[in-house]
């Protein structure tokens, strides 16, 4: 069985480039409070509107999915699920919210993570969720010829119990020495946790949220406002490629961790830089809301559309939003592209 020894093995994973990441989180984490200060209306802006990225991304990537609209109503609660992808999708909007309420007094333990799953399937039938996988697992992927191979094999039914009692143990202890950096440890316990694949179903959505409960049992707040999920969805690819290289040789205990930790703390940079850009002017200039819809052109290259501008000013109304757009229009500061569904503007430099 894979040891996780993340009392020694983190040593490995002090690179210049992996030093690098972990320094400038620290720099952002350091200027956090400055952005936690910003005005309520468009914190609370954000994360509402995280809120609803995340549970989009994080059950898109697993293939559930459902309309914009259905998604709004129940994130709002104020529909009930009609299929099992939006049972899923309650179900994951339910422990999102007890984790971003509650990661205090979360703790890391197989019992609480049990409790997490049993949560995420509380939409499904008694029995789905809150019990280790019965049966071996496996993960497949859809080779460059269309057929199917195993990409990994997961730790074993009977070994799981075990594996999940060390790495949780094993973890805690090497956040209360604290010889390492936590931002080290938390990529190393989600990776790990993915290897062992302690579920029939729904490990990659847990190891999203415990990367958010862990993060925030940290100090690291981003993710209340900025949707890492959104962000891992937008670079899958990667993301998948990170998890593949990093997983070679691991029940020899043989595998390089790097690229996967390399990854995950890239995503948490990107995170908080698209934190500290949209609420820098609301912190700084104290822009009226037309100046920080031409500010978005400014700071962009390329194409932008309505629901960009949205993501950045999430506080700013879709009508303040259009009129604004017209008067760019009309003082041929930008120009539009596309018709439909398919509209975006660009500067007209």
């Amino acid at each position: 069985m894979h040891i996780f020894d993340y009392e020694n093995s983190p040593k490995v994973l002090l690179t210049p480039e992996i030093i690098a990441l972990v320094s400038a989180i620290h720099e952002y984490k350091g200027r956090q409070s400055l952005y936690l200060n910003a005005r309520a209306d468009v914190l609370n802006a954000l994360m509402e509107v995280a809120k609803i990225q995340s549970t989009t991304s994080s059950n898109r990537i697993e293939g559930i999915s459902t309309t914009d609209a259905r998604m709004r109503e129940l994130m709002m609660q104020k529909t009930i699920p009609r299929n099992r992808n939006e049972q899923e999708i309650a179900g994951y909007r339910d422990v999102l919210a007890t984790i971003h309420e509650n990661h205090d007094f979360i703790s890391v333990t197989p019992d609480v993570l049990l409790q997490l799953h049993r949560d995420l399937y509380s939409k499904q039938p008694q029995g789905t969720g809150g019990h280790w996988k019965l049966s071996d697992n496996v993960i497949e992927e859809i080779g460059a010829s269309g057929k199917t191979f195993v990409r990994f094999r997961p730790a074993s039914a009977v070994e799981t119990p075990m594996a999940m009692d060390k790495l949780c143990e094993n973890y805690r202890r090497a956040i209360d020495v604290g010889t390492f950096d936590s931002l080290l440890l938390i990529p190393m316990f989600v990776f790990d946790f993915l290897c062992i694949h302690p579920f029939h179903d729904g490990n990659g959505r847990m190891s999203r949220l415990l990367t958010l409960l862990l993060l925030y049992r940290s100090g690291f707040a981003v993710g209340k406002y900025i949707s890492l999920e959104m962000l891992i969805e937008n670079s899958k690819a990667e993301y998948y490629e990170a998890l593949r290289t990093s997983s070679d040789r691991w029940h020899e205990n043989a595998n390089d961790a790097k690229p996967f930790v390399a990854y995950m703390l890239g995503i948490v940079l990107k995170a908080y830089r698209e934190l500290e850009s949209r609420v820098d002017g609301v912190i700084n200039a104290r822009m009226g809301k037309a100046e920080r819809i031409r500010a978005v052109f400014s700071s962009t290259l390329g194409k932008v559309t309505k629901k960009d501008i949205l993501l950045k000013c999430p506080d700013i109304s879709m009508s303040m939003v259009e009129l604004t757009l017209k008067a760019m229009l009309d003082d041929g500061s930008i120009r539009k592209i596309g018709n439909g569904r398919t509209t975006a503007y660009a500067r007209n430099d």
